[in-house]
């Protein structure tokens, strides 16, 4: 093993901090195809001394599914070593992301005992010229004996006149009953089970709503996605070449819509799941799911497996509770009710908050790679890591956006960079919250400054940020300080709340830097799991639910394998 010396265990490979320097004309194929026979040849030896040998002290090798059926962040020799006593061609490219840090990035594939596998490597240089691996990923692609249903695979057979009444029964679920409920028909509940249908498990999707896609479409009118479009491709129907790059709402609305059609995926509409109790019954299925529609029909369903598809905080607003809201004469509402501008005309409105939604609000362009290595090598990152480069990212961001932070600063705008300059990073992902810090608005870069920021600097947005309020009075709100403001609207724009009291807790990251629960079952690891198996939980933006969906529906499968082949066998 190669020891690295710093005091600090948890740190990018800089080449200073390796001793080492690089050649931009090395022969970084010679160098990965090297590495990868000694390390491939040493893993099926099952010569766990060997694989460590070619990595460094402080390495990472992060797995899903490939070789734990879980997510899983493995950091550092010793701990890595025990990993791999437990358990036991490519893109190869000299990546340069800054000045101090270069490595050799490869992505391979390989077999498990179950299944298909891919992985990512990152070698990078040491002073004797020698390269061994920073980042090692592993990821479950397919089980062995379940190729997904489409390609070759796909329905062969001529439909003459039947389709319509062939699927209006699918839908209905009259011949058959469901192998898994999914609560919440958004992208995420979409994705997961579009996932489930190629593999052969027949989902049903409960949405309260009364169209695919209304989650979106009754939302403010000025919404639009603010990833790029090729960043929010959903799994086997991606959006076509003419498609914005930035989505309108009610755009992405139509498309979910027409998705579940074309997809043939099972939604009940205007439906509700008004329990999910213990299955005490000889069904031998685990969980009893009781589904009310709005015709009034109400129809129970045994299954072994529940996905709880309901999004971060399941669309439940966050109000604060501030006193005296009774006596207020105007009007209060969070800004998941607010539709228009033009509904306050000529009306003063106090807005609460000014992250995303306050101010009525990433940096994948498009083209190569394509969208499965893409993701492959985003995840490839363990969040700690991650976390290393991103305090480089909010730096970048903040000097490029001098101009636009000193103005806010100007006028009293409160700044923040995150925790130890992580910005969004630890905001969106370790505390769990959807909070968006305009210390990272970059209109220059394409992101979110949609022009509020600029006319809270000019003065044509009012600001007030000098202490907490106290209460409502009669005509508007009384600060801690003993000031006033009149106002004829109050809006929260204070997000979503979460309710994971009664489970472990779902979203943040665990001590390892996975997130908690999140494409997985909710009951994690412990005896709360066991309680709690075939709880499963998708939630997140359009790019970790086309990822992650596969993610949640392999152990799924895995789970339900017999049953599952035997239909598969069937409809083949």
């Amino acid at each position: 093993m190669t020891t690295i010396n710093n005091q600090d265990p948890r740190a990018l490979p800089t080449l200073q901090k390796l001793g080492s320097t690089v050649d931009p004309n090395i022969d970084v194929q010679a160098i990965a195809n090297s590495w990868f026979t000694r390390f491939s040849k040493a893993v099926c030896d099952q010569d766990v001394p060997r694989v460590v040998d070619l990595l460094l002290d402080d390495v990472w090798w992060r797995d899903m599914l490939a070789l734990t059926w879980d997510f899983h962040t493995f950091e550092g020799k010793n701990v890595v070593s025990k990993f791999l006593e437990d358990q036991l061609k490519d893109l190869v490219e000299l990546q340069q992301p800054y000045e101090d840090i270069a490595w050799i990035q490869a992505l391979f594939d390989f077999d498990t005992n179950v299944g298909h596998a891919s992985g990512v490597f990152r070698l990078v240089p040491l002073p004797d010229g020698s390269w061994k691996a920073h980042v090692v990923y592993t990821n479950l692609e397919n089980l062995k004996g379940f190729p997904e249903l489409n390609g070759s695979l796909r329905d062969h057979q001529p439909n003459h006149g039947k389709w319509a009444a062939k699927r209006e029964r699918e839908r209905e679920f009259l011949d058959e009953e469901p192998s898994v409920i999914v609560v919440g028909g958004g992208h995420s509940g979409l994705d997961v089970a579009a996932r489930l249908k190629m593999f052969g498990l027949n989902a049903l999707v409960v949405e309260r709503n009364e169209h695919i896609g209304d989650n979106w479409r009754k939302r403010y009118a000025a919404l639009c996605l603010h990833d790029p479009v090729w960043y929010d491709h959903m799994p086997y129907l991606p959006f076509p070449p003419s498609w914005p790059v930035y989505t309108p709402a009610l755009k992405l609305a139509d498309w979910l819509e027409s998705y579940a059609h074309s997809l043939e995926l099972n939604v009940w509409t205007s439906a509700t799941v008004a329990s999910i109790t213990k299955e005490t019954g000889d069904s031998g299925k685990r969980w009893s799911v009781r589904v009310e529609r709005g015709d009034g029909r109400k129809r129970t369903f045994k299954v072994n497996h529940v996905v709880l598809a309901l999004g971060i905080g399941s669309g439940v607003p966050r109000i604060p509770d501030i006193p005296g809201q009774v006596q207020f004469k105007g009007q209060v509402l969070h800004a998941s009710e607010h539709k228009l501008a033009t509904d306050h005309s000529g009306q003063k409105v106090a807005v609460i908050g000014s992250c995303t939604s306050g101010h009525g609000v990433e940096l994948f362009w498009g083209g190569d790679p394509s969208t499965d290595v893409a993701d492959r090598v985003n995840a490839s990152f363990p969040n700690h890591l991650a976390a290393l480069m991103q305090q480089r990212v909010t730096k970048a961001v903040a000097e490029a956006d001098k101009e636009l932070l000193d103005g806010l600063r100007k006028v009293g705008f409160k700044l923040t960079f995150g925790r130890e300059r992580l910005w969004l990073f630890l905001i969106s992902v370790e505390e769990g919250r959807r909070v968006l810090l305009w210390s990272v608005l970059r209109e220059h870069l394409d992101a979110c400054n949609v022009g509020a920021s600029q006319m809270l600097i000019d003065g044509k947005i009012k600001l007030k940020s000098d202490g907490p309020i106290k209460q409502f009075t009669p005509t508007g709100l009384l600060f801690e300080d003993g000031s006033t403001l009149d106002t004829d609207v109050v809006v929260f724009a204070t997000g979503t709340s979460t309710s994971t009291d009664k489970i472990q807790p779902i979203w943040g990251l665990d001590e390892e830097g996975e997130l908690n629960s999140a494409y997985r079952e909710i009951g994690g690891r412990g005896k709360k799991g066991k309680e709690l198996a075939g709880l499963w939980c998708m939630m997140g933006n359009l790019a970790l639910c086309r990822f992650h969906s596969k993610h949640l529906a392999l152990p799924l499968l895995w789970a339900d394998g017999t049953d599952t082949l035997h239909r598969r066998n069937q409809s083949l």
